[in-house]
């Protein structure tokens, strides 16, 4: 029998534990944001070579050789090899856009192939005259052109600290409103952060000299925080 009267108490105990921990959790819970905005110090845009032609090998030899062209140029330019990237590589038939009659398949005219390749530019200073460059080599496709830091680390530390002040501070709002003191930190989780994005948007002319404007990266960080009430309120 008292062997019994244990094992219900344990399982009572056990039984209170599994409740408390999944009942709500109690104090004052917060959630901060934080952005830092900073000058890019790299590019990232994708370029590349489209062409069409009366049979398949005669428009991909025309994009092979506009795309070694193009190659040579980057290396000439400082461009590693690690900081580019064949990104897109296609080949498909192109039909007569004239209406069929009778079901029959639009007849095919040509073939268009096309190779793009994705560039990391860590030099900014060079981005407009790599720009001009590739362009005069055939490139004359461009897919994008984005601004970013090669190493946010710093910067994202900088937005996190930021989202920690503002959940900390909403906290104090929120506990000078009940009338109550805050107490101490409970529990802290970084909810996301987010890469960088552009701040303010760039603008790419495809002409001789091409005007880039760099603007800003801006990085975000979101944080959940838990404070605790203090004693005797």
């Amino acid at each position: 029998m008292r062997l019994m009267n244990w094992v219900a108490l344990a399982w009572m105990a056990g039984a209170g534990l599994v409740s408390a921990q999944e009942g709500p959790e109690e104090g004052i819970i917060v959630t901060g944001q934080g952005s830092i905005a900073a000058a890019p110090d790299m590019a990232t845009i994708t370029l590349g070579v489209t062409e069409e032609a009366e049979t398949a090998k005669a428009a991909m030899d025309k994009v092979t050789e506009a795309v070694s062209a193009i190659l040579t140029q980057l290396d000439a330019q400082g461009i590693a090899a690690k900081d580019r990237q064949t990104s897109r590589f296609y080949l498909r038939p192109v039909h007569d856009r004239r209406p069929v009659e009778n079901g029959t398949p639009p007849r095919i005219t040509g073939y268009q192939a096309g190779n793009s390749v994705t560039v990391k530019v860590r030099d900014l200073d060079r981005l407009g005259a790599m720009m001009d460059a590739v362009i005069d080599e055939g490139a004359n496709d461009f897919n994008g052109l984005e601004f970013g830091l090669q190493d946010p680390k710093d910067a994202l530390a900088e937005a996190r600290k930021a989202a920690v002040a503002d959940a900390t501070e909403r906290a104090r709002q929120l506990a000078d409103a009940a009338g109550v003191k805050l107490g101490t930190l409970i529990r802290m989780t970084e909810n996301s952060h987010s890469q960088p994005k552009m701040f303010e948007a760039a603008r790419m002319g495809m002409a001789m000299d091409s005007a880039v404007a760099e603007g800003e990266v801006e990085l975000q960080a979101e944080v959940s925080m838990t404070f605790a009430i203090a004693p005797g309120q």
